[in-house]
């Protein structure tokens, strides 16, 4: 049998011109680049006080400081037991005094309490009561969010209701300390003071929803007012080289 021919039809490759594209892309670019509007930029304005703005600013912040300070200075009796010198808690003496101190009148302005004292005393010399009615304002608001707290009412899982009640007594305290209504207290240890004494004092803060306090050291002003109350500090011992 003898083989059959085939045709082969002749197969011709499929090719796409793209050279008309490039200028319609050259075209868009074009129209794109002079239509479109190009992003400015943007700078945030600050209008800078001037020097007597700003000297004024800092004056008012020095007074809400001044009215807003109040000072405790802790003090005790040191007793020697087997060659060891130490303070315990019935030798603790506490003073106060408020705003910036006088030497003139540091004799009336430093004031003795009778202690710390216990939340909701009804005597007015302990530091408890002096620092409630200090903060009285911010007390009451996180007073009422305390409730609210301890029922779960800002929500039913305790940690986040722990965090929004956190949250929102710090707004409190942030509010009445911008309106210069909370105090800022500076505590202020003599050498003779025990720590104790100090624990319990900051103690008081956490307690009485004290926003802003710090410890520093005694300044030459609050001694000579302890002087000027019969009080002799021990001098300061210089370093060993």
């Amino acid at each position: 049998m003898g083989k059959k021919n085939l045709s082969h039809q002749k197969k011709f490759e499929t090719r796409i011109d793209f050279t008309p594209m490039v200028d319609m892309n050259m075209l868009l670019i074009t129209f794109f680049m002079l239509c479109t509007t190009m992003l400015k930029s943007q700078t945030l304005k600050i209008a800078l006080p001037s020097n007597s703005n700003e000297a004024k600013q800092e004056k008012n912040q020095n007074q809400a400081a001044e009215s807003q300070a109040f000072t405790i200075i802790l003090d005790g009796k040191e007793e020697e037991k087997d060659g060891n010198y130490s303070s315990t808690a019935a030798n603790s003496k506490f003073y106060y005094y408020e705003g910036k101190l006088d030497p003139a009148q540091a004799a009336t302005q430093l004031v003795e309490a009778k202690g710390i004292g216990v939340k909701g005393t009804k005597d007015t010399n302990f530091l408890t009561a002096i620092l409630q009615k200090k903060n009285a304002k911010a007390l009451k608001e996180i007073g009422e969010l305390k409730k609210q707290w301890e029922t779960n009412k800002f929500s039913n899982d305790d940690a986040q209701n722990d965090a929004i009640y956190q949250q929102k007594a710090t707004e409190v305290l942030a509010k009445f300390n911008a309106a210069h209504e909370t105090p800022i207290v500076m505590i202020k240890p003599t050498s003779r003071a025990s720590y104790a004494d100090v624990i319990a004092v900051l103690d008081q803060m956490q307690i009485n929803s004290i926003g802003t306090f710090q410890i520093e050291t005694l300044s030459k002003d609050d001694s000579t007012a302890l002087a000027a109350k019969g009080i002799q500090l021990p001098p300061v011992q210089s370093a060993k080289k």
